[in-house]
């Protein structure tokens, strides 16, 4: 086939080859794949309607359809992929035993997921005998936490190590990044509520992730609990009883009462030995996932890690995501002061540079080197994946109305939090967020810790609002927002910060009228004045006319004027602001002559529709 000419310019025709190209890649990078000038793929794009300069970071839609135009077949390299391909530069193997001849048995980690208030946090209470609902603001459990429970079963001391995962049902994307680290998960469902939204949730992240299920039948001790009843729905999502010949153990508990605790655990334990081969390698270099992190003013960037393989060791040279550093210091749940971890085992660990965020995948490496150019090159990747994924697609079609920008309203957010799983989790809440194409959502920054100067300086060039999560502004920062009127708004509950939001973007929408009818008269006599023109003798069929309304003029079922105002209405020889049905009256239309008699006139008022 020849080869497409294109605004004058001559392209290759691809042979229907494969492109791999990463994320928020740029027509540079698509240009230098297949040999040709990025000028001429700028040209391309322009005439099948998108805007696009050679350097910027664009979207997949972009890309494919640039791939089409060219006969290539377009893959977009996962993240996954993308991590892979960067550490074989580094010879560096990641989520392999590095030998399994060393492998030895680890701890079963372990998931509780559920609805919200099903009790959750309570039986992490009762098993930890802590409790971390009361620093929970509104008693929703905002933050991962992993910790190691301890117990006897079969004569053997066994440990378990439990990720606790947020029930609102903002934090999906935690949730199943909960699924993706653990071994087996305990699904708490209430007894007296029944199988919930975040419920089944749990359930499609568990069985996409392929973790086995053990159900926590929680509130047995209520009244109006039906333990029976979960047992029943539960079975439409394939999770079957052993009771009813199924193959997933279910226990009746009461976390309040610690009742079923021990048979819960035992439950926990007998799944694991029976359908798991947990193993892992202690001697090679330590890898995991980052649970949570946070920054400490005291002690500056705190990780949350669960070791998966290896062993992770004072000074370790670590990186974890885009973040990398030495360790420092590191701390188990109780706060005691380690020196090495092994594998399936939960810390705190001290010592990064950056906040690492939330499920970011950690390694430990030969040298500091190393880790700050993993690092660099994270960092350069996710920044050009969040270039392409805010850039808003412009059409040929809408470009005059882009260009007025007055048309289209932007609510630039700047999203500071105490811990990253929490600041991604409300990005992506907010980012879902759906009011029309006349406003658009943007969020120009994200970072955990408290609000400084450059988030306010930055709010000020952009005319941007601040979310602080449960973090406050540092001392210059406060008084220099407060002087330029930034607006900084705090929340310490997730989903009213989402809801205020969606409030605010729906204020910016231009209002909506819907017409509403007043009332129709039909005429029955027309009156012609020298002085006030023809009047109309009419009879109010329905509703109310009413003076200074606007009006249409129907004859024969046609409209026939429209844009009419009622000018004058009289009853008799008095004036009057309004006539109802069933009654007579005169009605002058303004200048408006063109009247006859079997006329009917129609008032109507636009009001102004609540925006759903």
């Amino acid at each position: 086939m020849d080869a497409p000419t294109i605004g004058g310019v001559q392209m290759p025709r691809g042979d229907g080859s494969v492109v791999r190209m990463p994320r928020g890649a740029s027509l540079t990078d698509f240009a230098d794949k297949i040999d040709v000038q990025p000028a001429s793929l700028v040209t391309v794009m322009f005439h099948l309607g998108e805007m696009v300069t050679a350097t910027q970071s664009v979207n997949d839609e972009v890309l494919e359809l640039l791939a089409q135009e060219l006969n290539y077949k377009l893959e977009i390299v996962s993240p996954e992929d993308e991590d892979r391909e960067l550490l074989d530069t580094f010879d560096i193997t990641f989520g392999e035993d590095a030998d399994d001849g060393h492998a030895v048995s680890r701890p079963p980690v372990v998931t509780v997921m559920g609805h919200v208030d099903h009790g959750k946090t309570k039986l992490l209470d009762a098993l930890r005998k802590t409790d971390v609902q009361r620093d929970e603001a509104g008693g929703i459990t905002q933050h991962i936490g992993a910790y190691q429970v301890r117990t006897e079963h079969e004569g053997q001391d066994r440990t378990l190590t439990i990720i606790d995962t947020p029930g609102h049902e903002a934090f999906t994307a935690m949730r199943a990044r909960g699924a993706k680290t653990t071994d087996i998960v305990i699904l708490v469902v209430a007894a007296d509520d029944g199988v919930m939204p975040q419920t089944v949730e749990a359930i499609n992240h568990s069985q996409a992730a392929g973790v086995p299920i053990v159900v926590a039948v929680n509130k047995i001790d209520k009244e109006g609990a039906n333990p029976d009843k979960i047992r029943s729905q539960l079975t439409e999502y394939n999770l079957v009883a052993e009771e009813y010949g199924g193959e997933t153990m279910f226990v009746n508990i009461s976390a309040l009462k610690r009742e079923g605790l021990e048979q819960l655990l035992e439950a926990v334990l007998l799944t694991a030995d029976a359908s798991l081969e947990l193993t892992a390698d202690p001697d090679m270099e330590a890898q995991g996932v980052a649970i949570e992190a946070h920054l400490d003013r005291g002690r500056g960037a705190v990780a949350t890690v669960l070791v998966q393989r290896g062993t992770l060791r004072i000074g370790d040279s670590i990186v974890a995501g885009d973040a990398h550093g030495r360790v420092r210091a590191m701390l188990d749940e109780n706060g005691n002061n380690l020196k090495e971890a092994g594998p399936a085992q939960p810390v705190q660990v001290i010592g990064f540079t950056s906040v690492p965020g939330a499920g970011d995948t950690f390694l430990v490496v030969d040298e500091d080197r190393v880790a700050r150019q993993i690092a660099e090159r994270r960092q350069a990747r996710e920044r050009n994946a969040q270039l392409a994924k805010s850039r808003r697609r412009v059409s040929l079609e809408d470009l005059n109305k882009v260009l007025a920008e007055g048309k289209i309203d932007n609510l630039n957010l700047i999203l500071k939090g105490d811990n990253s799983g929490t600041v991604e989790a409300l990005e992506d809440a907010l980012l879902k967020i759906e009011v029309g194409d006349e406003v658009s959502l943007r969020i120009i920054d994200r970072g955990v810790g408290a609000i400084t100067e450059s988030n306010i300086n930055l709010a000020i060039a952009s005319d941007a609002v601040i979310l602080g999560f449960n973090v406050r502004p540092e001392g210059k920062a406060r008084e220099l927002g407060e002087r330029e009127g930034i607006d900084i708004r705090y929340y310490s509950v997730i989903y009213q910060a989402i809801d205020d939001i969606e409030a605010a973007l729906k204020g910016m929408l231009k209002p909506e009228y819907e017409e509403v009818q007043l009332g129709t008269a039909e005429i029955r006599e027309v009156f012609r004045s020298s002085k006030w023109g023809n009047i109309a003798g009419a009879l109010v069929r329905s509703g109310e006319i009413r003076r200074n309304s606007k009006a249409r003029l129907v004859r024969d079922g046609a409209v026939v004027a429209q844009n009419l105002t009622i000018d004058s209405l009289r009853r008799f020889k008095d004036d009057a602001t309004e006539v109802r049905e069933g009654f007579e009256c005169g009605i002058g239309l303004g200048s408006f002559n063109d009247i006859k008699v079997d006329d009917v006139v129609e008032t109507y008022e636009l009001r102004e529709k609540p925006r759903s």
